[in-house]
């Protein structure tokens, strides 16, 4: 069920009210929210695999892996971690500076809107409030539309675990979207496409409000002609068929030694039998394509492709089911290169040489995340500093994801701002520069009052004359 439209602005102003009467200071009452988040996913667990099952056909084991396990630990993590997180800091600084005590405060930003995406709703709206939480903040959450089971869940359960004067949920599409963004927010945290991460940003322009944009491109892969091409073909179609290819960090071509390219396919076909004797389109270990359109969108670029189908998946618009389809031979240009995939197709482009990959690669807008297969060091530098993307990973696929102490982020058309944990803290936190003048140091302050003598402006511009030291190129 939608929120009233009218009621949003009031949602609004509530939330600030709250943040305004320093609710959400002390460290113990963010600790406390945060393990109430936690309890949630826990005790709510069925409800969400259901609901995302019903939703998207996630397999119960995707969900309680990637989404709820995930959301249960970081929330745990960061509230053990809150107080260290949130200490206040005394920068080094010289000794005649000391006195005036310069300090960092850890400061929230305010009342924070979060957008969440349908792919991974359950991880992609918690992992960031659980920033805005252990921040201090407080926060409307917006789930997908696309998704409406699990938004629906989420105004259900949310308000029985965390105070629902702090923390909110808003339903709906684009009426009540375009409510909230007509109001000001201390921060927006959105997590989608481009195309509506260039509304939400023009919104946030007309109030100066900062954002962060998670959004996605096409993540390519590199494979090094001496790699193991066997492994990588297991690693990247297991990355490839989480959520049915429907993530920001999906594997989203390959580029491949040309004479290497057969070699590939054969070992494609092979885990591809291995991970689904049966083939995919009944299997409950892969999921379905959100919603109808999303499903023709990738059939019609399917039938436009001039690469040679080497893996042919079965389609079932009925039930939306879309089984991986690997094509070969695709080149610059193709229907399957023109956008993010976000589905289970992966097309392979043959290249000369791992030169002629890299300027394919920058060629194009800066991707989310570089996986790369290789175990030359020479080869992981050059990619490291030649290529620009928002993460690089060496030999996998998706598993970045569970290292808590990365940033995640991208660059360019893939997005800015950091996320996971401590990040996300940082995110939704200002750094409040404080110094304290003390009435004793007024003797060592005379020389910058007006007027200044010959002896006075020597010293205020000392740092004019500072030595360079020498260097080349």
């Amino acid at each position: 069920m939608a929120t009233t439209v009218s009621m949003i602005p009031k949602i609004r102003d509530g939330l600030r009210a709250t943040f305004r009467s320093g609710m959400t200071r002390p460290i113990a009452w963010r600790q406390h929210q945060l393990y109430q988040l936690a309890r949630m996913a826990q005790n709510e667990r069925e409800l969400i695999c259901d609901a995302l099952k019903k939703d998207l056909g996630k397999p119960r084991t995707e969900v309680l892996m990637a989404e709820v396990g995930s959301i249960i630990e970081r929330a745990v993590k960061s509230a053990q971690q809150l107080p260290e997180w949130a200490k206040t800091e005394y920068p080094e600084v010289a000794d005649w500076q000391k006195p005036w005590k310069p300090t960092l405060y850890k400061a929230p930003r305010g009342t924070v809107l979060i957008v969440s995406p349908w792919n991974y709703p359950m991880i992609l709206s918690f992992q960031p409030l659980i920033g805005a939480i252990a921040a201090g903040c407080t926060a409307v959450l917006k789930p997908s539309e696309l998704v409406p089971t699990f938004s629906q869940l989420l105004a259900e359960i949310v308000p029985k675990y965390l105070d629902p004067n702090t923390y909110r949920v808003v339903n709906g599409a684009v009426p009540e979207i375009s409510k909230l963004l007509e109001l000001q927010w201390d921060h927006i945290f959105y997590t989608g496409n481009g195309r509506v991460a260039r509304i939400i940003a023009s919104a946030a322009a007309k109030h100066l409000t900062p954002l962060t944009l998670e959004l996605g491109g096409k993540s390519p892969v590199i494979i090094d002609s001496a790699y193991d091409h066997d492994l990588a073909a297991k690693r990247i179609l297991w990355g490839k068929c989480n959520n049915a290819g429907q993530i920001c960090v999906a594997p989203d071509y390959v580029l491949v030694q040309r004479d290497k390219q057969d070699e590939l396919v054969r070992a494609f076909q092979k885990h591809y039998n291995a991970f689904f004797p049966e083939g995919a389109l009944d299997s409950p270990s892969f999921g379905s394509i959100v919603s109808d359109s999303h499903h023709k969108r990738l059939t019609s670029l399917l039938s436009r492709t001039k690469g040679d189908v080497v893996l042919q998946g079965r389609a079932d618009a009925a039930r939306r089911r879309l089984e991986p389809t690997i094509v070969k031979n695709v080149a610059g240009g193709d229907s399957l290169l023109e956008e993010e995939l976000f589905g289970p197709i992966l097309p392979i482009v043959p290249v000369d040489s791992l030169d002629q990959a890299v300027d394919f690669v920058n060629a194009r807008s800066h991707p989310l995340v570089l996986y790369a297969f290789s175990d030359k060091e020479s080869v992981k530098q050059q990619l490291v500093s030649e290529t620009q993307s928002g993460g690089i990973v060496f030999n996998d696929t998706f598993q970045q994801l569970a290292v808590h102490e990365l940033p995640f982020a991208g660059v360019g058309e893939s997005g800015y701002g950091y996320q996971v944990m401590k990040y996300t803290y940082d995110t939704f936190t200002q750094l409040r520069s404080s110094i304290d003048m003390p009435k004793e140091a007024e003797p060592y302050l005379a020389i910058r009052y007006p007027p200044h003598s010959e002896e006075a402006v020597k010293a205020l511009t000392a740092a004019v004359y500072t030595p360079i030291p020498p260097s080349r190129q």
